[in-house]
């Protein structure tokens, strides 16, 4: 899964020097080390000793000599790589002779700290996390952290000084291709903007010039001493012909001084080759793209399908049928015509670009091929905002191309392979079948680069944090496949996803699955060429596959972990449950008149009657109980489960509960185009760390999610400014202003020296927090917090997994200094809020520790 098929950067050709804007260059030769002292995964707690230390104040700077510590020196390469680096350290130094800014550049690391200030690093070497640092005169020390995976191709670090403070950064551009048969004359590009100066860069523009057109775009604000990448317009309609044009860029500021111009090359290709296509992501308002395997014309000839396709190999479908004539098909799989206008969407494996993604398809004759990006070659393993990534580009694919809505389609190879398992699972009624290719199912078991999901904790409160997770369990949402048809392809010589996770899956589904159909192919490892995802079979299993109507589904066997995530199936919405984030079952049968069944974790559900052809009465009976009726036609009902286990007829819940909307969990904020808030009402060292701790957050999901996120301090800050949009706080209520604007009413309050949570407290400058809290001015958005009760406890909340997919944070955590060496140990509480907002630690959701 770690292949590259394309180059990464193949959406565009880029004039780019690395140092264009650089007089000189430092390159760190000379260091000391320190191995396997620290753990991050996919989980809240972590364990670094060194960390530790930092947010204590009591780091001692290492020398020759120091234990534990020993000196390395990178080989010819400038690559710093030793065995024991895994899960370590670096310590290596910079002596300046004057005071001036410098861009940092580190491959291979997770994060480093340069003069004790956080920035996030470049984990898979890819060579543009390039940042801003003020260099002072005399000694500057640069601590890296490495990477947990043994060092891969080793740790690179180096300063170069640029001649400008602000600059354009093309090496990590995303730009759209021009379909000479499309409308272009208002695309969609984005490129890095650096502000290496003191102060933030308002009211700036970008002007694009391409083929004889301009637009100007403004830009927005660009805080200090950052890096932002920044979408701007262009105009392509001047272009006319296939093959590479320049487009001219130039940044001005407000008097119309131009300060940087670069230019780079824009690719021009007709609507039938593969093309990418850019757009405004409604997670946080960046440029994103997605790529198209066009469908193949009618006249075209058949011949250019995979190998294969007429007929399916040996294998199995259902338990060990051969694949049935179609006189047999059920109609959840009658065949389809040759017209028929499907849409597959495919999610790629690690590394791999969505246009590389597309291009290893041959064009199909009955439908058009759209492949997400999961916001990065890696991403987020298409969890979390990879998951919204997927359902972004499969809404915009059906704008585009507007195909059948019976002939939706899933499918990817090696991580993409999981993906295909997580999707269909969390979202299954929004495909007719999908196809895992060499893919493992759950994050529990195969992980990847930032480690596997735990599946038990050591104590009650872990059990808590680690519930959060439950989401990414694909084997508890199994069942939930019944309602699509499922291909298996795998190589049983594969070393880098091993077929075992086929044959778990095959196993899995044999016990309840009808349809599905599972191919070994022999001798054949992780990718051998396009027939490793594009195969023929897999499309032809498919291509017999159609998704029924909500009206004509009678049955409902559907399981969620998270309403807000996944709530809806046909005509059935867990709306709230018992516990949150344990999972929720319901198994519904539904005759004219009449839907019962049995529900496992349901505390609200609701069904949808129109269309479902009750009449005026509908009878519904739960879990064994009298039935309840209902008289109307055309609506929602609503049925809500009481505290001793009886259901009643309700109504809609109101905005101020818990529902599928705004369900909760620490990470849900930061989907609503979220706004870093950080705070200046505390003293320089207090206000340093809310700013340092936001850029540093800034450039985590610009680097993992491709992502731009608005900078805002607290004393600009105006809630009616940013209407609907998640919020993230860093400080505390002594020193954050726009703490009292958006969390009133809420259980938890963090000021110096002390946490209150309900009617729980804890004292001292050591601790922090995680938690979530609605906004009461938004029907959707909540409001994220990052504090602590003074420095050590505000420098112990900096290193974070959120931003790893699937890594699971509950509503709430509340965590001494003592965490980062003792996991659990120093966790003082952790949990959900109830369905109304309320913190209650005797329901078994929350707990706290004395």
């Amino acid at each position: 899964m770690y292949r590259l098929r394309f180059p990464s950067l193949i959406l565009l050709i880029v004039a780019y020097l690395p140092n264009a804007h650089a007089q000189d260059n430092y390159v760190f030769t000379q260091g000391l080390m320190v191995g396997h002292v620290h753990h991050y995964g996919r989980e809240a707690l972590v364990s670094d000793p060194l960390a530790y230390h930092l947010a204590k104040g009591d780091w001692q700077t290492p020398s020759d000599g120091t234990p534990s510590w020993k000196a390395i020196t990178a080989d010819s390469l400038g690559r710093f790589r030793n065995r024991e680096l895994s899960g370590g350290y670096l310590y290596l130094t910079y002596q300046s002779p004057k005071a001036r800014v410098a861009m940092l550049t580190i491959t291979g690391n997770d994060m480093s700290y340069f003069n004790g200030e956080p920035h996030f690093g470049d984990t898979y070497g890819s060579g543009w996390m390039q940042v801003p640092v003020e260099v002072k005169k005399g000694l500057n020390e640069l601590l890296v952290r490495c990477a947990a995976f043994g060092g891969g191709e080793g740790i690179k670090a180096r300063l170069s000084f640029p001649d400008k403070p602000v600059f354009i950064n093309a090496a990590d551009s995303t730009m759209p291709m021009i379909v000479l048969e499309r409308s272009n004359d208002s695309l969609w590009g984005a490129i890095v903007v650096v502000n290496g100066s003191e102060r933030p860069l308002a009211n700036l523009k970008l002007t694009a010039e391409t083929g004889g057109e301009q637009i100007t775009t403004q830009l927005p604000v660009i805080p200090p001493m950052t890096i932002r990448k920044v979408g701007f317009q262009l105009n392509g309609s001047g272009i006319k012909e296939v093959g590479d044009h320049p487009c001219a860029l130039s940044i001005s500021n407000t008097s119309g001084k131009v300060i940087d111009q670069h230019r780079l090359m824009l690719k021009a290709v007709h609507s039938s080759d593969h093309y990418s296509n850019t757009f405004i992501s409604d997670i946080d308002g960046s440029v994103q793209y997605y790529a198209v395997s066009p469908p193949q014309s009618s006249e075209a000839s058949t011949s250019e399908r995979a190998p294969g396709s007429a007929a399916p190999p040996p294998g199995t479908v259902g338990a060990g049928m051969a694949t049935p004539p179609r006189s047999q098909l059920s109609p959840s799989v009658a065949a389809p015509g040759p017209g028929t206008n499907a849409l597959f969407l495919s999610v790629h494996g690690a590394g791999v670009e969505a246009i590389g993604q597309a291009r290893a398809y041959n064009p199909k004759e009955w439908g058009v091929l759209v492949a997400a990006t999961n916001r990065r070659p890696r991403g987020f393993n298409w969890e979390d905002w990879g998951r919204i990534d997927a359902l972004e580009v499969l809404a915009l694919g059906e704008k585009e191309f507007h195909p059948d809505p019976r002939h939706i389609y899933l499918t990817g190879h090696s991580m993409g392979g999981h993906g295909t398992w997580y999707l269909g699972a969390t979202y299954p009624d929004k495909w007719a079948a999908i196809g895992a290719c060499s893919g493992y199912p759950s994050l529990s078991d195969y992980g990847s680069h930032d480690g596997q999901i735990p599946t038990t904790g050591h104590s009650p409160l872990e059990d808590i944090l680690l519930r959060a997770s439950h989401p990414s369990d694909v084997l508890s949402m199994a069942h939930n496949y019944t309602a699509m048809g499922v291909y298996i392809l795998h190589g049983d010589a594969d070393q880098v996803v091993p077929v075992k996770y086929a044959r778990q899956m095959r196993d899995t589904l044999a016990a309840f699955q009808a349809d599905f159909s599972y191919y070994e192919r022999p001798g054949v490892g992780h990718w051998e060429g396009n027939e490793s995802e594009d195969w023929g079979p897999l499309f032809e299993f498919l291509h017999w596959h159609i998704l029924p109507a909500d009206s004509s589904v009678n049955r409902i066997d559907f399981t969620t972990a998270n309403p807000g995530i996944s709530a809806r199936f046909r005509w059935l919405e867990i709306v709230q449950q018992e516990h949150p984030l344990q999972f929720s079952r319901a198994l519904l049968q539904r005759s004219h008149h009449r839907v019962e069944g049995t529900t496992k974790n349901i505390a609200l559900l609701s069904i949808a009657c129109e269309g479902m052809h009750f009449g005026d009465t509908l009878t519904v009976a739960l879990d064994g109980q009298p039935p309840l009726t209902y008289i109307g036609s055309g609506d929602t009902i609503y049925l809500r489960k009481n505290p001793i286990g009886q259901w009643s007829l309700t109504t809609k819940p109101g905005d101020g509960e818990k529902n599928p909307l705004r369900y909760g969990t620490f990470k849900e904020p930061f989907n609503h185009r979220m706004v870093f808030i950080y705070g200046t009402g505390g003293n320089a060292a207090e206000n340093n760390w809310s700013y340092e701790k936001a850029r540093f957050d800034a450039e985590t999901w610009y680097y993992r999610g491709n992502g731009a996120v608005d900078m805002v301090p607290d004393k600009d800050f105006d809630p009616a400014a940013y209407p609907d949009r998640g919020l993230v706080i860093y400080g505390n209520a002594a020193i954050n202003n726009a703490w009292g604007k958006v969390l009133e009413g809420c259980p938890i309050r963090v000021d110096r020296e002390s946490i209150r949570a309900g009617d729980r407290s804890w004292t001292g400058d050591s601790l922090a927090t995680y938690f979530v809290w609605p906004r009461s001015d938004s029907r959707v958005a909540s409001v994220a917090v990052i504090a602590g009760t003074g420095l050590p406890g505000m420098k112990a909340a900096l290193p974070n997994q959120y931003f790893a997919g699937g890594s699971g944070f509950p509503d709430f955590m509340i965590f001494g200094v003592d965490m980062l060496k003792g996991g659990t140990d120093g966790v003082k509480a952790a949990g959900f809020f109830t369905n109304n907002w309320q913190l209650d630690f005797n329901n078994g959701d929350a707990i706290a520790l004395p």
